[in-house]
Order: C-alpha cells, then structure tokens, then sequence
C-alpha cells in the first residue's frame, strides 16, 4: 500500500543496496579477531600475582587457603584418634592421605608422624622441583621432592603444592630448615608437642602465631620423637610460644591473643619454664 502511494507521487522506490564487498570482508576480520581473542590464552605476565618479598616461593593464595582451613578445626576435633586428627591436618594443608603411595611418589604417611616432618609449606608450582643444594643441616642433598608434592597436593586450595617438610634448623634466625632454604618459602603451620609429657601439640604460623592446639588419643607418634620435635624449636622463636600456650593451657586460660609479639611480656614465666622442661 505504501509502494502504490509512492507511485502515485511519481516516487521510484529501489530495493536497499548489498553492502560493499570490502565491508563484509572486514566485517568478518572484526569476528574472526574477537573470537581469537576470546579463545587465547591469558598470558601469567598479566595476571596480579601475590609475591612475598622476602620468601617469593609461597603460594600465597594457597597459604591463606591453608589457614582457613586451620582455623575451621576445633579443639575437640584435634582431640580425638591421632590417625583421624592426622588426617584432618593433612586436609587443612592441602595434602592427601596416601600411606601405601611409594615413597618418592606422594606418600603422606610420614607426615606428623616422627619429630621432624611437621612443618606444612605451601610454594609454588615452579619451586617445588627445587632440591637441597646441601645448605640444609641433616636433609641429604638433592632432596628432589617436587613429583610427590603433584601428586599428593589437593588443588582446590590454590596454584602451588603443600607437603609436610623438615624442621632441621628452624630454631635458627633466619629460619636455615626445608621450607625457607629449599623452596624460599613461609611455613603455612608448624607442629610442635608441647612439655612437659608431650600429649598436646600447637599449630603455630612462620611468624608463631597461635593458630590450634589438641590433645590426641590412641596410638601417638613415639614419645623419642615428640620431645625430639620439641628440641628441634629449642633456641628459636616458636619456643617462647610453645611455652606461652602450655601454660596457658594448664591455667586454662584463653589463647586467642597468644602471637610472637606478645610473648615478651611473658619472658619470666618462660624463663622458668625452661628449667622444669630442658
């Protein structure tokens, strides 16, 4: 009907013209551009990634993670059948259960169970190849622990691995043990068994803050290795800690607000601490 009224003003109408070839050619450059762009990989360069300065082989997103976690377990549930509170430990660091893995292969089952695999550690993918070049005292040199730590790390904490490393020289300042040497990385946790009949341990940061305490059952790790686990902290300063909050356990008093800073203002109960306990 409109065409007839324009043909009666003596209008012409013309059927709308095809777009120019060079327009439908870059036309189709523009989707062809956009759709690499959406399928390329993201470069890592581009990415803000968490460093720590002075350790930049933490997985700091996975350290938090751990952390987290730390923070879910309560008293009564570190309190219960060791090897049920071991595995609990092994979830919270972002490690799998694997007791009849080869060693070398991802077996866990060492972990927090002698004196000296209790530190937790959290690094990056590219640094858990790294091997002891033999600075570390006691740890034999090589050390290659990275196709394990694959293998058994739970991914959904974060980029990077977990594994249970050595104590070896954490009473030193800076830290000379597995986690700070080796991989140059933070210790999400430490364990240590408190005194005086070390059947309570303390789960303590690299900065030795509080984090959790239990008091297990059933068949724990042997009593040579847990005062063997103390006296690997002896002279360093997770000690003061561990004394703080052993006795803060026996008057039971609070331990929110137990932290390395603090602990000074309990330097003489800690001084007498170690004469009942060395």
């Amino acid at each position: 009907m409109t065409a007839m009224a324009f043909a009666r003003l003596g209008v012409r109408l013309h059927a709308p013209r095809a777009p120019k070839r060079w327009a439908r050619c870059f036309s189709v450059q523009v989707a062809l551009l956009a759709l690499v762009a959406l399928c390329a990989p993201v470069c890592p360069s581009t990415l803000h990634v968490q460093v720590d300065p002075q350790y930049p082989g933490t997985a700091l997103e996975r350290l938090q993670g751990i952390h987290f976690r730390v923070k879910t377990l309560s008293t009564e549930e570190l309190s219960g059948e060791w090897q049920e509170v071991r595995r609990r430990l092994l979830w919270a660091g972002g490690l799998r259960d694997l007791p009849d893995v080869p060693p070398g292969r991802g077996c866990t089952a060492h972990s927090f169970n002698d004196d000296t695999h209790c530190d937790l550690t959290a690094m990056l993918g590219d640094v858990a190849h790294n091997q002891n070049d033999g600075n570390i005292q006691g740890i034999a040199t090589g050390n290659l622990l990275g196709p394990g730590i694959q293998v058994a790390s739970l991914p959904e904490l974060g980029p990077g691995g977990s594994w249970s490393t050595c104590m070896n020289g954490c009473h030193l300042e800076p830290p000379q043990d597995v986690a700070h040497v080796q991989f140059r990385s933070r210790v999400a946790f430490k364990l240590v068994w408190c005194p005086p009949a070390f059947k309570k341990f303390v789960l303590v940061d690299d900065d030795g803050n509080y984090l959790a305490h239990g008091e297990p059952s059933g068949e724990l790790p042997h009593e040579i290795w847990r005062k063997s686990n103390y006296e690997l902290v002896k002279g360093g300063r997770i000690l003061e800690l561990v004394l703080v909050v052993t006795l803060k356990l026996v008057w039971l008093l609070p331990l929110r607000s137990v932290s390395y800073s603090r602990k000074l203002s309990c330097s003489r109960i800690c001084s007498r601490s170690r004469k009942l306990w060395q």
